[in-house]
């Protein structure tokens, strides 16, 4: 017999005893492999695989409010989740599950359980016409399915949300990278001017326009006296008698001089020291002195 002290101890289950061809279910090696299969453990118990229809509890709403985006964000999340064929969606099920978590929305924020509460009137709406007994004339004409538009909706919402998230995974400036800065000194780099042999010529036109433009005109002035003149007429007809009008101008002076001597002879002859004579109209015209008497 074992002492007292070691009655309370169990021997050790020999390696052969886990399991043997010969033995039967070893009840020891089913739960080590349990555990070691086991996804998780749920009250203690080992949970070999996922059920069916996990959803978030109504509990845990008020954490992963936030995820949703809307009802038919909602929606669509208790489908995929419960794997339903969002063709044939179970109306019952489906509103029943959202039932309750509008209830935990209206106790947590009754201004955002406004557009649920709509969707939660629309889910109603459809298990109601879902139900409803159909009559002999529906049943010849085949009626349209209560959940097209619904289904309609989740389809667009559910290829709205996969675009997006591609376009999420797109790299973003200021969020995934950041573009660098260089600077550079630019007086450490010599820039050489991009001209071509047309801007040359184009840049020599402008010069020489602007030049014609400035450019300056000098009026030299001579100064020619009237009382010289008087007195070169009148030196001129002493030596002589008659002289042709058209002798009296220098012709080779200039326009200046042919004018002073014309006002020369003028004055001459308003102070009465010339004759200016024509024998006949269109003749020549000849001037003299004045005859005075002595």
């Amino acid at each position: 017999m074992l002492p007292d002290d070691t009655a309370d101890l169990e021997p050790p289950v020999p390696e052969a005893d886990l399991g043997t061809p010969d033995a039967g279910p070893n009840p020891l090696a089913e739960a080590a492999n349990d555990e070691v299969s086991a996804l998780a453990r749920l009250y203690g118990e080992p949970l070999l695989k996922l059920p069916t229809d996990l959803y978030i509890p109504p509990d845990a709403l008020e954490i992963f409010l936030d995820a949703f985006e809307g009802p038919l964000d909602l929606l669509l999340y208790l489908i995929r989740k419960q794997n339903f064929n969002i063709l044939d969606i179970p109306m019952a099920q489906l509103t029943l599950q959202y039932l309750k978590y509008v209830d935990q929305i209206r106790l947590s924020n009754l201004e955002l359980a406004a557009e649920y509460l709509l969707m939660a009137a629309m889910l109603i709406e459809i298990k109601s016409r879902m139900l409803l007994p159909q009559r002999q004339a529906d049943l010849d004409i085949e009626a349209d399915d209560p959940r097209a538009e619904l289904v309609r909706r989740l389809l667009e919402y559910e290829q709205i949300k996969l675009a997006a998230y591609d376009l999420n995974t797109i790299p973003q400036v200021d969020r995934d990278f950041v573009r660098t800065q260089i600077f550079i000194e630019q007086s450490l780099i010599p820039t050489w001017p991009d001209v071509t042999a047309v801007d040359l010529q184009q840049a020599w036109l402008d010069v020489m326009k602007r030049a014609k433009l400035t450019q300056h005109h000098k009026i030299s002035r001579e100064e020619l006296s009237v009382r010289e003149h008087m007195t070169g007429i009148l030196r001129r007809l002493q030596s002589t008698r008659f002289v042709e009008f058209a002798d009296l101008f220098d012709i080779a002076g200039g326009v200046p001089v042919v004018v002073v001597n014309f006002v020369a002879l003028l004055e001459l002859a308003k102070e009465t020291l010339i004759e200016i004579t024509q024998a006949e109209p269109f003749a020549p015209i000849y001037v003299r002195l004045a005859y005075s008497p002595a």
